[in-house]
């Protein structure tokens, strides 16, 4: 059969091919009456683009994009302009989108939405007037959960983790709950059957709950007498963030872990002061491993990747003309990668009595 070319959608409808490939993309200089005529007789004449000529024409446009590149906002709410980039994961958040906006022909002017100056509704106005249509929403504290009340069709818009919780555009974030199955499945293999995990709440709470969703559903494997019950803690993100020792020591003597599933943050100091040896006390398993040296097993976060996915899927809302709140909001989850480390060494399996 021959393929259905723009240029036979054009001399059905009686236009130029130029108008049928704009209709196609959501063109905004055209009406919106014609754009659903073009996309229905497209659609009924069996038109599908050529991923080959695709692929031509975008190459094409990055080797003659212009030199000045197209701005896109990224959007924080910290409690200072910059104090998200103290948090190891929001810099890789940021460093991933800016690099990736750079080589797509965009780049990434930071806006903070707790300027003392300018309320949250002049930033949105302000995007529109330096004529800014693509937003990242990113690094928002957990405290901070304020409603973006902007015209967002006048944007295209993705957001990194979870928050504002109300605004529904497309996600993007780190998978924590195949982070922690993964983190499961390792500790199992490597023989061990009492699995304990130790975070504060707030952590389980910013991410949906993920985390003790992985948990809970890694542990299926196990046996109902084997499993331990997660053990939270309730100081905030803006507290002290180490669990006390007292509180582990009561949870340790209680259900005895083979090995432990945290974050070094939540449980280092507590650890020394209990002078409990890793892995020769408990095996350890760190869900966000800041070492690389072999010493740690744990699972690294590509947040490098999240920041790049980001831009990437925001370059195509706005390549396809797509703006305003999506119908139907979708999650991009990036995976982390298993690293081997000292600290979850293979049990060797009990003798048995002759």
């Amino acid at each position: 059969m021959k393929r259905i070319t723009l240029a036979d959608v054009a001399k059905e409808y009686g236009c130029h091919p130029t108008t049928v490939s704009m209709a196609l993309r959501n063109h905004p200089r055209l009406p919106q009456k014609t754009i659903e005529k073009i996309q229905a007789l497209a659609e009924k004449m069996g038109y599908r683009p050529d991923p080959a000529l695709g692929a031509l024409v975008a190459y094409r446009r990055n080797a003659t994009a212009s030199r000045k590149a197209s701005p896109l906002a990224y959007v924080t709410h910290w409690n200072t302009r910059f104090g998200w980039k103290d948090v190891d994961a929001h810099r890789q958040f940021y460093e991933g989108a800016s690099e990736r906006a750079e080589s797509l022909g965009y780049k990434l002017d930071h806006f903070w939405l707790g300027d003392p100056n300018l309320s949250i509704q002049r930033i949105g106005e302000i995007l529109v007037n330096r004529g800014i249509r693509g937003v990242v929403i990113a690094s928002h504290m957990p405290t901070i959960d304020n409603e973006l009340d902007w015209d967002w069709t006048k944007f295209s818009a993705v957001k990194i983790d979870f928050f504002p919780s109300s605004l529904a555009v497309h996600t993007i974030s780190n998978d924590q709950r195949s982070i922690m199955r993964l983190a499961m499945r390792k500790a199992i293999d490597a023989g061990y059957r009492k699995i304990g995990c130790i975070m504060p709440r707030w952590w389980d709470d910013y991410v949906n709950q993920a985390w003790s969703s992985g948990f809970l559903s890694g542990q299926l494997a196990l046996r109902e007498e084997e499993r331990i019950p997660m053990l939270f803690f309730e100081k905030g993100p803006e507290n002290n963030r180490r669990i006390d020792a007292r509180h582990l020591k009561q949870w340790m003597d209680q259900w005895r872990p083979e090995v432990i599933v945290s974050h070094s943050l939540f449980v280092e100091q507590a650890l020394r002061e209990l002078d409990v040896r890793l892995p020769e006390d408990v095996a350890y398993i760190d869900v966000y491993p800041e070492r690389k040296d072999g010493e740690i097993a744990g699972v690294v976060h590509n947040c490098h990747r999240v920041g790049e996915m980001a831009v990437e899927i925001l370059a195509g809302q706005l390549q396809q003309n797509q703006f305003g709140l999506p119908a139907y909001p979708t999650s991009t989850m990036v995976e982390g990668t298993w690293v081997d480390g000292r600290s979850l060494p293979t049990k060797e399996p009990a003798l048995s009595g002759d």
